[in-house]
């Protein structure tokens, strides 16, 4: 099953709920949304439509470490999560978050434990990470390591999470043979349970042409 969606609104929220079930809020990096902000979004969204929260900068910026500060952000996710029902939470990783014992045992950490808190955890650990040693942290501690599938290929375990953050950076868009390059990718990882997150400029129209692409109606 194939679920694509944008990083955020890219568009008036109406015209977004009438192409996609799915989107990845991204006010909660930085703040949390109104309430009316939110009750809009649950009274326009159609049924079965899914939320998933980005997390606090701040838990990236602490190096997913256990805090006052980190669990100040988490108490307002929680909020939020309840209030728009979303199962799902996303955490970046800083640049600077290198791959080494001690920050891989901080995320492992981190991870289990809000793994209680959220039905779906998803984290990005960042380009220093290899993904393939990020997927089995994420086995480890039954979340989800995002990876860029262009970048890196598909994961190999039963369901994944794909950000796309454009072919050089957020201002660029995909162009047609990166569309079509992973809808085969898609197509060849049929049995897996995989989200298609689009995080770059064009996110709205690129993410519509991959929906195309792999015949998502």
């Amino acid at each position: 099953m194939i679920t694509v969606g944008c990083a955020g609104f890219a568009v008036p929220a109406t015209r977004y709920f009438k192409e996609f079930h799915f989107v990845e809020i991204q006010e909660t990096h930085l703040a949390v949304p109104g309430r009316g902000t939110m009750r809009r979004w649950q009274r326009e969204a159609p049924d079965g439509f899914l939320f998933a929260l980005l997390g606090p900068r701040e838990v990236g910026q602490e190096g997913f470490r256990a805090g006052k500060v980190v669990e100040t952000a988490l108490d307002n996710l929680r909020q939020v999560g309840t209030e728009l029902a979303a199962t799902t939470a996303v955490f970046l990783a800083a640049p600077d978050f290198s791959q080494n014992r001690s920050n891989r045992s901080a995320l492992r950490e981190f991870l289990k434990a809000v793994s209680s808190q959220f039905q779906r955890v998803v984290f990005d650990p960042g380009s220093a990470w290899k993904p393939d040693d990020a997927d089995d942290l994420a086995e480890e501690t039954k979340t989800l390591a995002a990876r860029d599938p262009l970048q890196s290929g598909t994961s190999a375990r039963s369901e994944a999470y794909y950000r796309l953050p454009g072919p050089a950076g957020r201002k660029s868009r995909y162009e047609d043979p990166a569309i079509d390059r992973l809808a085969q990718l898609a197509r060849a990882a049929q049995s897996q349970t995989a989200t298609y997150v689009f995080a770059n400029v064009d996110m709205f129209a690129d993410a519509r042409r991959f929906k195309k692409a792999v015949k998502i109606t």
